[in-house]
């Protein structure tokens, strides 16, 4: 019937109802960001405390999330994409540095990005690692995409005379490697350091392997 209004376009609030889901999906990534990124992590985490923490129903948990492993990987994908957008933020700022001052400000660009929130860097680091094959996959993946990064800026430090040309496929995954590595000591405990020390430190490895003076 024309002019009729639907359920789907009934406002409740101020809200239409996709406003409605957004808040709801927000809300539960919020209380999942508490109580994965902070004590008592994933593990340790039942589909009731999110509920409760994101003052909302299961039924409404099940309209956005088929499991709490889906919430968990969302989170990850969210906190690994605050640190990608981080470091590509600061690309244009440095395009005109010598090549051990663009990685200075990208690597404190990407611990900043990656953990200036605690409650992030303890899930891309922490939470997500044995949870399941599927989150395995989604983990590597993501590690796959700073490889695929790191080769291109050392493409570009080739291209531009700054180091040797070489393949450093290898190079790039020992690195990240050693990012997750140094990455998840820390932040579980077992390195005491400012982020600014871990930079520096990250820095420092990348500037040693390719011998860039600073």
């Amino acid at each position: 019937m024309a002019g009729k209004i639907t359920p789907a376009e009934r406002r409740y609030g101020g809200k239409d109802a996709a406003q409605r889901q957004a808040e709801r999906r927000a809300r539960f990534l919020e209380a999942g960001l508490d109580l994965f990124g902070r004590a008592p992590g994933y593990r340790g985490t039942s589909l009731a405390e999110v509920c409760r923490a994101a003052g909302l129903s299961s039924r409404q948990f099940y309209e956005e999330f088929h499991a709490l492993e889906d919430l968990l990987a969302d989170l990850h994908r969210m906190v690994h994409g605050q640190a990608q957008r981080a470091v590509f933020e600061t690309l244009p700022s440095i395009q005109d540095l010598p090549l051990a001052e663009r990685l200075e400000r990208m690597l404190h660009a990407y611990v900043e990005g990656a953990a200036a929130d605690p409650r992030h860097a303890r899930i891309a680091y922490v939470e997500v690692i044995g949870v399941s094959p599927r989150i395995d996959l989604q983990r590597l993946e993501r590690r796959s995409t700073w490889i695929g990064f790191m080769t291109a800026v050392t493409d570009e430090a080739v291209a531009r005379g700054e180091i040797p040309p070489a393949d450093y496929t290898i190079a790039g995954a020992a690195y990240i490697g050693a990012v997750n590595g140094l990455m998840h000591d820390w932040v579980v405990g077992w390195v005491d350091a400012t982020r600014a020390e871990i930079a520096d430190e990250l820095l420092q490895l990348l500037l040693g392997r390719y011998k860039i003076a600073l």
